[in-house]
């Protein structure tokens, strides 16, 4: 038995990825077009019958492109905080959407689904971690800083994809304003390619599998200084660095007999349902 890992889509134009196992599994946000969604699952042979729910991060258009068409065609259930829901630029017409509040666990079929608040210039952002039978895999993008939520989830994940946004030197000697620098840099902004490094090599599991880098700027990047700073000194871990433009290779970790449960921060609140 395995936990099957996909990046979709990773970037500014659309992010979406993919948690399962034979059985069950979730998409965590919506950032490509339902069509779309649809043409990467089915050539990486993923099927939409084991899709049981989409949790979104945050409003950005970036992560919700396809979240009314997927909800309304596959029937599957939204979930997304308050704060997300009222900031969506989008319409929401015969969805049914569940709203939460951070810290939060759900159940989809086998899997476990926790939420934690994030920081990044959104209303109500979450970020999040997928478990099943001792495996955590976390979703971790569009991260201001990494926060003492980050790490304290970061650290008990066997496989995580993170955020690696910008290379410090190419956003100051960039074209970009100099308000917009200060924005990607800022508190509520995005991890540079050295903050998630500092992450991986200080906070690390000891049995990280699989570490997938994501969500890289396309002015202020490139893949191939992500593959090389982290490839260096990944050790045991596997990297992979997503793309912008295509789905990520389908990757697999086997499924444990028993390991400690995932560790929440506070205590879990109350979903709410309603359809739209």
């Amino acid at each position: 038995m395995s936990i099957q890992i996909a990046a979709l889509n990773s970037g500014s134009n659309g992010n979406c990825y993919y948690v399962g196992t034979r059985e069950d599994a979730v998409l965590i946000d919506a950032g490509l077009s339902c069509r779309e969604t649809e043409r990467r699952m089915q050539r990486l042979g993923l099927s939409w019958d084991r899709v049981r729910a989409l949790f979104i991060s945050h409003e950005h258009n970036d992560h919700i492109t396809g979240l009314t068409a997927i909800g309304r065609k596959y029937g599957i259930p939204i979930y997304l905080t308050q704060g997300t829901l009222q900031q969506l630029p989008v319409p929401i017409e015969r969805v049914e959407t569940r709203i939460f509040r951070a810290p939060f666990t759900e159940k989809a079929g086998s899997l476990s689904v926790t939420a934690f608040a994030k920081y990044h210039d959104a209303a109500e952002p979450v970020s999040f971690v997928v478990s099943a039978q001792g495996v955590n895999v976390g979703v971790f993008t569009d991260l201001g800083h990494a926060c003492k939520e980050l790490t304290h989830y970061f650290r008990q994940c066997q496989a995580a994809i993170l955020e690696s946004n910008y290379c410090e030197d190419m956003l100051t000697n960039g074209s970009y304003p100099e308000s917009l620098k200060r924005r990607i840099r800022g508190n509520k902004g995005h991890l540079s390619n050295d903050q998630a490094l500092a992450l991986f090599l200080s906070h690390r599991h000891p049995q990280l599998q699989h570490l997938v880098l994501g969500h890289l700027s396309q002015h202020n990047n490139t893949m191939d200084k992500v593959r090389d700073l982290f490839t260096a000194k990944a050790g045991t871990t596997q990297i992979t660095v997503a793309s912008r433009h295509r789905e990520s290779e389908l990757i697999e970790l086997k499924l444990q007999e028993s390991a400690p449960s995932l560790r929440i921060n506070g205590k879990p609140k109350v979903v709410q349902g309603k359809l739209f």
